[in-house]
């Protein structure tokens, strides 16, 4: 991007595109998030459990998101993989009302973390602590330390409690996670 297109963008003349990685395992509310985010009229009343993946776009603060919304489901997190060359930020959502499969989670995130096509990147990884609304559900703080979020030190990553239903916490974290990739305007996220 050359100088006048990032003097343009910063002064919100000119929108930014970026795609964005909507991954977790099965039933962690990715796709009622994503919902969340869509214009009235696009909105669905039924959320199905998303087989494959859904690619839906949204807009914040100047900048237009396509996300690719990946089944969590056993079967089909390999082909998150297949996604990762061409992304510029991850977001990762955890139910937390889950304990036992917080361990999962914590694998799924791990393998993520040392794939070669992510290992040395730099991408904000965003995590929704989602379903916050539930009544065994554990604090943001707990999701983070039982994902071991805190040894994440090569990569900007945020995480925040949510619920996907009521849109609780998800634009806080969009709203971080859209400055994240502002900061990464010009820059090709390779260290």
């Amino acid at each position: 991007m050359g100088m006048f297109d990032k003097l343009a963008f910063f002064l919100g003349l000119k929108k930014r595109e970026a795609s964005v990685l909507v991954i977790g395992l099965d039933n962690s509310g990715k796709s009622t998030m994503l919902n969340h985010f869509k214009t009235e009229d696009q909105k669905t009343a039924e959320i199905v459990p998303t087989v494959g993946f859904n690619v839906e776009k949204f807009k914040a603060k100047n900048v237009g998101f396509t996300a690719f919304d990946m089944s969590g489901q056993g079967r089909y997190r390999s082909l998150w993989e297949h996604y990762y060359h061409d992304c510029e930020g991850v977001i990762f959502v955890v139910d937390s009302s889950d304990k036992l499969r917080l361990v999962v989670a914590k694998d799924e995130l791990d393998m993520l973390l040392q794939h070669p096509e992510m290992r040395h990147r730099r991408l904000p990884i965003l995590f929704f602590a989602n379903k916050m609304d539930v009544r065994d559900a554990v604090s943001s703080v707990k999701v983070s330390a039982a994902l071991g979020l805190e040894r994440i030190t090569d990569k900007p990553w945020h995480i925040t409690a949510s619920n996907a239903i009521t849109g609780e916490g998800l634009h806080e974290g969009v709203e971080w996670l859209t400055n994240q990739i502002k900061e990464n305007v010009g820059n090709n996220n390779r260290r």
